[in-house]
């Protein structure tokens, strides 16, 4: 399938705007936590205003200096990344880091993440009195030994998490980051919605490895780390379809924002088309950091071209 183009169009009768649990979002494309910093590495590189929101980078109560050893190794079809939530701490993040966000103007969503349950909720007390939009809560990341993907596995251990999470997380929506390495990802996303999620997003990274066979060992310290990239795309489509069928299916009605080796505008359609109400666009913002206002430009030029009057009307049809 051909790219749509992405001249850039300017029709006032296209509305991209969606809402997100109470929240509103420019345009659905939003910049993937980790894949962004915190705005300023790409502060004067592009537009950053033009994007509908900005997930923060994976965020911790306390600092942490991340993973030791390689952190990064480019497969064929994109990458694997073994950070480790390396970040400042959601003390210095509040105070240093959000108020230079704020002023860019797209939505504000700082992920959550931790290695207890009450180190997360912690977390939540302090970000729910602060000025971001949204809390995305990070049960799915595959690189830190302790907590992150283990509360995302199972649906009870998710479910406790979202409900003590929700609890005094009174002011902001949650939105919870699924795993693509749960068993059961329908039971888990179920349950967290049954314990007070407002939204989900899908998908973090895959599990995977690497081995240097120069030295015939794992590349990574960790031994696993998480797949991203191109290559997971058709996956990451095939788990946001299921789920919203899934959800559907059970009448369960909340907002889904697909993840996954999202590149260009087609990518883009594809996951609307599969029942996202919004995307993260995150590896591909590393190979060309224009990526995100091109699939902008790209959405709104497909509307315009298909007579769509909003972006939520983009779907597959029957």
């Amino acid at each position: 399938m051909s790219e749509t183009k992405v001249d850039s169009v300017n029709d006032p009768v296209t509305d991209m705007s969606v809402n997100i649990a109470g929240v509103k979002f420019k345009n659905p494309v939003i910049a993937a936590s980790g894949t962004f910093g915190n705005g300023t590495e790409y502060n004067g590189i592009m537009d950053i205003s033009m994007l509908g929101g900005i997930c923060s980078k994976g965020l911790t109560l306390t600092p942490r200096a991340g993973n030791s050893g390689i952190r990064v190794w480019e497969t064929p079809d994109g990458m694997i990344n073994s950070i480790g939530l390396e970040n400042v701490g959601i003390h210095a993040f509040i105070e240093n880091e959000l108020p230079f966000l704020r002023q860019l103007g797209p939505a504000i969503i700082a992920n959550l993440s931790g290695s207890a349950s009450d180190e997360y909720v912690k977390g939540a007390a302090l970000l729910n009195d602060s000025s971001i939009d949204m809390i995305e809560l990070n049960i799915s990341c595959p690189n830190i030994k302790d907590g992150g993907m283990a509360f995302g596995l199972d649906s009870g251990t998710a479910a406790a998490l979202v409900s003590a999470v929700r609890r005094v997380s009174r002011n902001k929506p949650v939105m919870v980051k699924l795993s693509p390495n749960a068993p059961n990802l329908a039971a888990v996303a179920k349950a967290c919605v049954t314990a007070g999620a407002d939204a989900l997003s899908l998908v973090n990274t895959f599990k995977s490895m690497a081995i240097d066979v120069v030295n015939r060992k794992p590349v990574f310290d960790n031994i696993t780390a998480g797949l991203s990239g191109p290559a997971i795309k058709p996956i990451a489509l095939r788990m946001v379809w299921e789920l919203f069928e899934a959800l559907e299916d059970s009448k369960v009605k909340i907002p889904i924002v697909g993840i996954g080796g999202i590149c260009c505008t087609n990518d883009a359609l594809e996951f609307l088309m599969a029942g996202a109400a919004a995307i993260q666009v995150g590896s591909a913002t590393f190979a060309n950091p224009h990526t995100m206002t091109n699939i902008i430009d790209g959405l709104q030029c497909y509307m315009s071209e298909n007579k769509i009057n909003k972006v939520s009307e983009i779907s597959i049809r029957k």
